[in-house]
């Protein structure tokens, strides 16, 4: 079989997959600055994703006011007691788990969709959710980009999007879908956390590949 004469070097190639192997939700930071260039290549690395119709519709914004980030926080802390009362018998488990480090995390950062992005149409006539895959798209860049880089990253979605847009002045239209933290860790976790704390198991990929029709193996 021959190789494309486009693909990356053994070394590169290898090096993107084992940065996709290795990424983690990553919950424990220490509170060591990120250098600056570092934390601008993450950042231009989430710019570069793809997004439907070119419309870009990521807004980050970045948490600098130890104040603002005490009020996500909370909010956070606030859901996650509301969720704890929806997962009857694992209620207790869940509540154990560590699910945020925005306390302890170097940078803080609030991922949104754009606002009135009822003008893109491109892609998204029958697909608006679209937009949503594009962001998800900019942050998974990121969170690889932050692994090479040797920094952890964790996506935080505990939250009620409306109070978290009334904390941060978000406009009428847009949305904040995600929290991310970001640091210096000790040691990534050798597996994703939730398969350590024994609360779910990931699922094979011979599990979820079909051929040409739904569950046809």
């Amino acid at each position: 079989m021959s190789i494309s004469k486009h693909a990356f070097t053994d070394a590169e190639r290898l090096a993107v997959y084992r940065a996709i192997e290795e990424r983690r939700d990553m919950r424990h930071f220490l509170p060591t600055p990120i250098d600056k260039a570092v934390f601008e290549r993450i950042l231009m690395a989430g710019h570069h994703a793809p997004s439907v119709g070119l419309m870009q519709p990521w807004r980050i914004i970045r948490i600098t006011d130890s104040s603002i980030r005490l009020d996500i926080k909370n909010l956070v802390d606030k859901e996650r007691i509301k969720t704890a009362e929806h997962l009857a018998e694992r209620q207790q488990a869940f509540m154990q788990l560590k699910v945020e480090g925005i306390a302890q995390c170097a940078e803080l950062l609030v991922m949104t969709l754009m606002d009135q992005r009822e003008h893109h149409i491109f892609g998204r006539r029958t697909m608006p959710e679209m937009d949503l895959a594009s962001v998800s798209c900019a942050i998974q860049n990121m969170w690889l980009a932050a692994r090479a880089e040797g920094i952890g990253m964790g996506w935080v979605s505990l939250f009620e999007p409306s109070d978290l847009a009334k904390l941060l002045s978000i406009p009428q239209g847009a949305q904040a879908v995600a929290v991310l933290c970001l640091g210096h860790v000790d040691e990534f976790y050798s597996a994703p956390m939730l398969e350590l704390e024994n609360w779910r198991q990931g699922s094979p990929l011979d599990d979820v590949l079909f051929e040409n029709s739904w569950e046809n193996k």
